[in-house]
């Protein structure tokens, strides 16, 4: 008798997951640098949620999954609204002001703020290894930044800061409002339908959008659906997967990888040979993301046993979970 395939262990599935997530992520950085040059923030925010709503909508038909359940519909309407449409055009009008090393300082002071509102909204304990972790990867990330604008002689503009930190501000809510919509909804629910309402929250920039397609190269249009399909749409997705089987903070940490995986591209995709700070910076980053998801082997074994309980959710009492 043939033996039945075993499943994957669920914490690889949510590792897989994150790992996914932070290369996608990264790999944005260099195409809206190339697809900004030809579209203007909002154009370029527009186009690439209309990508990703297309992406979405036929894998949740093929899925079969309906409307999120009216539990979820909250957080989706603000992670919607703030993260899928906020985030994307102040992040991308804030990097046309300042240089690239300054705006992902300013944008890597999100997870910090998702820890604090998560530990304060959520009631997610805030572990002694999550803040040691966060406090690490946040100094790595300031040696990213700071070694980046004196490598490019990057200008700072008020305004500029402002949109970045704005930014972080919207990435840190918008998680933290997705968290308690996943204890209802599945994932590929919660992020279709975000990224649906960020799309009509950007319909004012249709026209900039429709007159900026004819001129654009279409290496920045390529880009620009890039952005849509994996870093918006697939990426998202497989967050909001690993959201929903870890605690938001934790989570946010990981992110500090970003930085130093978008120097390690750089270096490989456009030649650039990173100065010796800035690869100092990214092992920081690193190093942090692995103390903050470190746990004991002693944890790891209680959290295994069979007669260990259940983890509640602190949304709700009662968990209604659609089956993914």
């Amino acid at each position: 008798m043939k033996t039945p395939p075993r499943a994957l262990p669920p914490g690889l599935l949510t590792g897989g997951a994150v790992c996914f997530t932070v290369f996608a992520w990264a790999s944005a950085f260099v195409s809206i640098r190339s697809a900004a040059a030809a579209y203007s923030p909002g154009a370029l925010a527009l186009g690439r949620l209309l990508a990703a709503s297309l992406v979405l909508v036929v894998l949740l038909l093929i899925r079969r999954e309906g409307l999120p359940p009216r539990g979820a519909r909250r957080g989706v309407l603000l992670s919607g609204v703030v993260w899928f449409g906020g985030y994307m055009v102040a992040l991308n009008w804030g990097e046309r002001l300042v240089d690239a090393g300054t705006a992902s300082l300013l944008v890597n002071t999100g997870p910090i703020l998702m820890a604090l509102l998560a530990a304060r909204l959520l009631g997610e304990a805030l572990p002694p290894r999550l803040l040691m972790g966060t406090a690490i990867s946040f100094a790595g990330a300031v040696v990213v930044g700071l070694s980046m604008s004196s490598g490019s002689g990057g200008s700072t503009s008020v305004l500029g800061v402002a949109l970045c930190l704005l930014a972080a501000v919207a990435y840190a809510t918008g998680v933290v409002a997705q968290k308690p919509a996943l204890s209802y909804g599945t994932p590929l629910q919660v992020t279709t339908f975000s990224c649906l309402t960020g799309a009509v929250a950007c319909l004012p920039f249709t026209g900039q959008l429709a007159a900026e397609i004819p001129r654009a190269p279409l290496s920045a249009t390529l880009n620009m659906i890039y952005l849509g399909i994996v870093p918006t749409a697939l990426a998202f997705t497989t967050w909001t997967y690993a959201l929903a089987r870890t605690p938001a903070g934790k989570l946010g940490a990981t992110t500090y990888a970003v930085p130093a995986i978008v120097v390690l591209l750089s270096w490989f995709v456009l030649d650039e040979v990173p100065a010796w700070l800035t690869l100092l910076g990214g092992l920081l980053c690193l190093i942090g993301v692995a103390i903050s998801r470190y746990r004991p082997r002693a944890e790891r074994d209680a959290a295994g046993r069979p007669d260990a309980p259940a983890p509640r959710p602190v949304d709700s009492p009662t968990r209604q979970r659609t089956s993914p």
